[in-house]
């Protein structure tokens, strides 16, 4: 038998030499090894090592004030950082700020891609993730100070595209924890709420011949853990450190909870309702933009409402969240327990999580503001003197079509009266959200309308979306004056677009009706005629058709529209997330039949969806009623056609 792995974390920090990469594992205060982090705080203290260390994390690790990736933060402890979120480690950020350490911060999800793409011997990341945006080595290359002068971001041209490539780095060191490991380091996350990145670093440093330090709860005996439960080889692990239960918390705030760990669901009724405040208005007004069936991320902050807000409507079989450490389904958390859901349907690594997200797979996403600008840009990173860092809101917003920030319209003593349905500005906030120019750019405005992304900006008062040349005022809240309130408060002034009342629901109490505005088909706001190219658009992205009574519905409207018409039209359909149920594919395809032969013009149909399958069931269908047509990878790239089904 094998010498056991299980040691001391002093003695296995002792191994850490001056000038190693260290890569830590956490988010927040899940799955960080903070017995290991404390060990190497008391290290350098009495020894005065190890010194001058890179050190790279993905998501923030720590409290916001001493825990976490906080016992690194000493000056010489540290001499190099590449962070992906430094809002909660406020001692490295202040050695950055202070030009103490030459300070880098990179998308969350390029540093985990990093560390699998470091485990496979590979060179780096190449990524269109942060194009336009400040890690962009055109604007600020992720430098966070003047102390950072090389180039770890490099821009290269891929045929007709602009590309990053982030250089990769090795680790010496692999800090990772787990629940659960036997003598050998076999290593189970049962009690964990959400398992990261642990895998692939410890791949990273074994591919660097590099130490892999994994803190852990409890020791088992050999061979008694079930293989199917390891997430990390022993063969991987070079020391195991046992922690006390105070520094191993499934979170800062929580304990243990098993609806956490998926080890069982609770009921949503049990979690605390919401006040009708501001931060409730903002949110049930975003909630809006839910779709049935679409996968949505929430970020941290006022966006973890949006989750608690479905739950209060009772739509979570409608909508699936996905929270970008991995965690899918169920009702994402607030606080320190964010980055965590209850009732979660599955759990995947974190790179994998950035791999669904970078590769456009949400419908939605819903992040916070720092500052926002007449253009539409958003800063969310860097204020000043206060480093916050990206997080993962670079990777979210770029390859998801529908973007949705929320933020109050003011900060710092905002006080609102909410009564009848109607808003009043009682006290407006010290600092304005709203900006002529944003201090960084997290979320470039300009790359959002070239690739024809809905951006939608939404307060308490009033809601935005992205035009052309910029914001423009779509929405106001019942009882609010549009110059008084907000457009004589603005440092510019934005596009006035006959903006019409939010939801009057949205500020009384009791629900406002999600589930039965989710429901419906509103299948007369997704077809519009335009006369002057004599074209039909339908809009059917995101519709679920589950019925016959839903197909005869689609066609009343139809019906309606086109039949006044002289002649038959042009169409464009936009199939993308669209849905159709088995019991009424029948009716569906009929109804297409009688559409296309009363109503289009031959050859004239152009039907798009990004959904393979979609494409494969749609076309069976029509090529059994004759209906020919083509099918183009987007709306904006007509001329790409690819045949939808193949010509009898």
């Amino acid at each position: 038998m094998s010498i056991s792995k299980i040691v001391s974390a002093t003695d296995a920090v002792s191994v850490i030499r001056d000038g190693d990469v260290v890569a830590s594992s956490g988010w927040g205060g899940h799955g960080v090894a903070e017995a290991v982090l404390a060990a190497i705080e008391r290290r350098y203290v009495a020894e005065n090592s190890p010194r001058d260390l890179t050190l790279v994390w993905a998501g923030g690790q720590g409290d916001g004030a001493e825990r976490g990736l906080n016992h690194l933060g000493h000056e010489g402890l540290l001499h190099r950082t590449i962070g992906g979120h430094y809002g909660l480690v406020p001692r490295i950020e202040r050695l950055a700020i202070d030009e103490k350490i030459e300070a880098y911060n990179l998308p969350e999800g390029i540093l985990v891609h990093l560390f699998r793409n470091t485990a496979s011997g590979g060179p780096g990341v190449l990524s269109t993730v942060g194009i336009g945006t400040f890690v962009d080595p055109r604007i600020e290359g992720g430098k966070v100070n003047t102390s950072a002068t090389e180039d770890i971001v490099e821009l290269t041209r891929r045929g007709n595209e602009d590309w990053l490539f982030y250089k990769g780095f090795p680790v010496d060191v692999a800090i990772i924890r787990g629940t659960t490991a036997d003598p050998l380091g076999n290593i189970t996350t049962e009690k964990e709420a959400i398992s990261l990145e642990i895998l692939d670093l410890a791949l990273a440093a074994r591919a660097c011949g590099g130490y892999v330090i994994c803190q852990v709860e409890r020791v088992a005996e050999p061979g008694s853990l079930d293989s199917r439960d390891v997430r990390v080889p022993g063969i991987l692990v070079d020391a195991v450190v046992v922690a006390d239960a105070e520094q191993h918390t499934q979170s800062w705030d929580t304990s243990y909870n098993p609806a956490m760990s998926g080890e069982l669901r609770i009921p949503i009724e049990s979690l605390e309702s919401l006040p009708l405040d501001a931060r409730t208005i903002i949110a049930r007004r975003a909630a809006m933009e839910l779709g049935a069936d679409d996968v949505v991320n929430v970020g941290l902050g006022l966006p973890e409402l949006v989750g608690r807000v479905a739950g209060e409507e009772g739509i979570y079989d409608l909508v699936t969240f996905m929270i970008d450490t991995g965690v899918i389904g169920g009702v994402p958390l607030s606080g320190f327990d964010f980055g965590a859901a209850v009732n979660r349907e599955a759990l995947v690594d974190h790179a994998s999580a950035f791999d669904f997200i970078d590769g456009g797979g949400l419908d939605a996403v819903f992040l916070g503001v720092g500052e926002c600008d007449a253009n539409g840009n958003v800063n969310v990173s860097r204020f000043g003197n206060r480093l916050a860092g990206c997080g993962g809101a670079i990777n979210l917003t770029q390859r998801t079509h529908d973007v949705v920030f929320m933020t109050s319209f003011s900060s710092g003593g905002l006080e609102v009266s909410i009564s009848d349905g109607t808003l009043e500005i009682i006290t407006e906030g010290r600092f304005g959200k709203f900006v002529d120019s944003v201090g960084q750019i997290t979320f470039s405005a300009d790359l959002a309308n070239a690739k024809g992304q809905n951006i939608a900006y939404i307060t308490e008062r009033c809601v935005f979306e992205l035009g052309p040349d910029g914001l423009v005022l779509t929405e106001v809240a019942p009882g609010v004056d549009i110059d008084r309130d907000i457009l004589d408060l603005l440092p510019f002034t934005p596009t006035v677009d006959s903006p019409r009342l939010m939801d009057p629901s949205i500020f009384a109490s009791g629900r406002i009706g999600l589930r039965n505005r989710m429901l419906e088909l509103n299948v007369r706001d997704r077809l519009t005629y335009d006369r002057s190219r004599n074209t039909v658009f339908l809009d059917f992205s995101g519709l679920h058709v589950r019925t016959p009574d839903d197909v005869r519905e689609i066609l009343e409207v139809v019906d309606e529209v086109l039949g006044p018409l002289t002649g038959r039209v042009k169409a464009i359909v936009n199939y993308d997330r669209f849905q159709l149920d088995e019991a009424a594919v029948q009716a569906y395809s009929d109804a297409v039949r009688y559409v296309q032969e009363t109503y289009y013009l031959d050859g004239e149909v152009t039907r798009h969806t990004t959904n393979a399958f979609m494409r494969l069931k749609l076309g069976k269908e029509f090529a059994k009623r004759d209906i020919h047509s083509v099918i183009v990878e987007s709306i904006h790239e007509e001329s790409r056609e690819i045949p939808l089904v193949d010509p009898p």
